[in-house]
């Protein structure tokens, strides 16, 4: 039987490969990217990517973090329980 917080990081895990993954599907690629259609047709001249690309970039990037954060989680609850 697994504890609680084993549990909520295996939970957790799921739900942000899940998400981790339909966001990497969402970049734009050599084409116009998923993310042309929410408005990120418009591109600015500094950087040549549009603002929605770049809110993409820091939520995936922010999203990776936490996936990998629960797999150290993971890892060291399962040590502590041998």
């Amino acid at each position: 039987m697994m504890s609680v917080p084993v549990l909520a990081f295996s939970i957790l895990l799921v739900l942000t490969s899940v998400v981790l993954g339909l966001m990497v599907l969402l970049h734009k690629g050599r084409g116009g990217g998923m993310s042309d259609l929410f408005g990120g047709g418009m591109s600015s001249s500094m950087g040549g990517s549009s603002v929605a690309e770049r809110n993409l970039d820091k939520m995936t990037v922010i999203v990776g973090v936490v996936w990998l954060a629960s797999i150290l989680a993971l890892s060291l609850l399962y040590m502590l329980e041998m």
